[in-house]
């Protein structure tokens, strides 16, 4: 048996949903008991998420006190409580692959939901939520008007939206650009500067749904950075990345858009550009997940080893060719809040270390679950769980009380937020930027 806690990386086996095993339902039961029962004896992953909590209490209350007197009917919770945030996976589980338990949570969660995906058991509001390229069309076609609807505190339309669509009245939501940062970008394209140390790269930039449509401050701070640091930028969007179909366990519309967009850079990368991803989200999709989903893909293969989340990168230029001069301090500290799903990269705290580069400026670290989960969080059913399991890192950020507080996941950063007014609303609220570049940005003046 291979050892527990092991040097070893962990690995990953391919999702074979195209295999029909793969949708059998009691052969997915089997593999539902046989992880249950370990994670039940184990405990490890008490504190990641709601999951494992909703599972523990599930067998410790029933009539023997283990799994074998649990209905697989009653399951469904623990399920749907996952939010593939894998940190169970990257962080915590001493029986993942290759031990020879071969444990993943995640991905056994996954296939459940690709199961109930594929019977129709899908909620249609549910997956409205995850159309993200239509809404923000739509959203930044009638911004005001859509900003306006959204907003918290809106005491016509967010009961509403509550009733219906199942979004809690009170999380917060994306506000819309008035023009996809795409549009934008076509007017005017920063100077690249050519005395920077790093001049002659050249970046395809992945703006992502978020950064072209909710923040497109995000994508502005990017370009203008690169091209601060010599770097040459094309900013491409065929489409988003899939996960939040993922989430839904729509797995053929996930291969479908992995296939759409690697097929859209690979000029790019046979041009001699890095990919870059604006959102580690995104990045997590395209470096690993899509190699996964979409096997023997030679394009979606080339795109997963060309792409770098953007503070990976620009730690990149600063370890190798060094980055251009004229950073100032900024005008006091900065919590920084490592996404989850820039964990699950397993490239280490590049945001913290990215922002370490700005001179004479303090860096707190926030290594603790936001509790947002993507399009879970805002439900009427998680809100109030997703601020329970996010409380940590808000306490961590109030008691840090630093002007600046930034995500590489923004909407991590503004669930923190809430949590922050829930524990003491009296608190001046940090300065509006939300992602470590934009921070970036403001220490060089740009």
């Amino acid at each position: 048996m291979s050892g527990e806690g092991g040097l070893g990386a962990p690995t990953r086996h391919a999702i074979n949903w195209n295999d029909p095993d793969f949708y059998d339902a009691a052969k997915l039961d089997t593999e539902l008991r046989r992880v249950f029962d370990i994670c039940h004896g184990c405990r490890r992953c008490f504190n990641l998420c709601d999951s494992f909590p909703r599972l523990f209490d599930l067998i410790d209350e029933s009539d023997s006190g283990e799994l074998d007197t649990v209905n697989s009917h009653n399951f469904a919770p623990v399920i749907d409580a996952c939010t593939l945030c894998d940190m169970c996976f990257m962080t915590k589980c001493p029986y993942v692959p290759p031990h020879d338990f071969d444990l993943d949570f995640p991905h056994l969660m996954l296939r459940a939901r690709a199961i109930d995906f594929k019977a129709g058991k899908g909620k249609f509001f549910d997956k409205q939520l995850t159309e993200t390229d239509r809404n923000g069309k739509l959203g930044c076609s009638f911004a005001g008007l859509s900003n306006w609807a959204t907003k918290r505190g809106n005491a016509l339309t967010r009961p509403l939206m509550e009733s219906i669509a199942g979004v809690h009245a009170q999380a917060e939501l994306p506000k819309f650009n008035a023009r996809s940062f795409v549009d934008q970008v076509r007017q005017q394209k920063p100077e690249i500067n050519s005395h920077a140390p790093a001049y002659g790269r050249k970046v395809a930039l992945y703006v992502t749904c978020f950064a072209n449509y909710n923040a497109s401050k995000i994508a502005q701070a990017a370009v203008q950075i690169l091209a601060q640091n010599g770097v040459e930028v094309e900013v491409l969007y065929p489409g988003c990345c899939g996960m939040p179909q993922l989430e839904q366990g729509d797995l053929g519309r996930v291969a479908g858009q992995a296939k759409t967009v690697a097929g859209a850079f690979q000029p790019w990368i046979d041009k001699g550009y890095r990919v870059v991803a604006l959102v580690p989200s995104c990045a997590l999709m395209m470096k690993f997940e899509w190699p996964l989903i979409v096997q023997g893909d030679e394009s979606v293969q080339t795109l997963a080893a060309a792409t770098s989340d953007i503070s990976e990168y620009i730690c990149d230029i600063a370890r190798n060719e060094g980055l251009a001069e004229g950073m100032k301090a900024l005008d006091g500290g900065v919590t920084v809040h490592i996404a989850c799903h820039a964990r699950a990269q397993n490239m280490g705290h590049k945001a913290a270390e990215m922002l370490r580069l700005i001179p004479d400026t303090e860096i707190h670290v926030i290594e603790r679950c936001s509790g947002h989960g993507g399009a879970w969080g805002v439900k009427k059913d998680n809100f109030d769980t997703a601020l329970k399991i996010g409380k940590p890192a808000a306490r961590q950020a109030l008691k840090n009380a630093d002007p600046y507080l930034v995500s590489e996941c923004p909407l991590a950063r503004d669930h923190i937020l809430q949590g922050i007014e829930q524990t003491d609303n009296t608190l001046k609220k940090p300065e509006t930027s939300r992602h470590p570049v934009e921070l970036l940005a403001l220490a060089y003046g740009i």
